[in-house]
């Protein structure tokens, strides 16, 4: 871990949804029981564009809507500090895809 990580919560659809930053990465998820339940793991690339690397989402949350929530609250960050989003993911690329409306964050 990086001396300069920083956490933060917010709460999209039904979720609370935390958001870890270190140097390079980040990552925003979902804690069940004390375990990460869901997982949208991010890198920076430079100061005006993030890439998403991975989406993964446990059996128990599959079908609620919970990897597409992660991916928005990384659309509302990128809005909020006017940063750009390349999703190399193919779960965030399918989301990318089949919602439009996040075509301004888009790279």
């Amino acid at each position: 871990m990086t001396a300069n990580k920083m956490t933060a919560n917010k709460t999209y659809m039904k979720f609370d949804i935390r958001h870890e930053i270190h140097t390079t990465k980040g990552a925003f998820f979902i804690e069940r029981d004390g375990t990460r339940a869901a997982e949208m793991t991010y890198s920076r690339a430079g100061d005006t564009l993030i890439i998403i690397d991975h989406t993964e989402v446990s059996e128990q949350l599959k079908g609620t809507g919970t990897g597409k929530a992660l991916v928005k609250a990384a659309v509302e960050m990128a809005r909020e500090k006017g940063i750009k989003i390349m999703p190399l993911c193919p779960f965030a690329n399918a989301m990318f895809r089949k919602m439009p409306e996040w075509g301004d964050v888009l790279q």
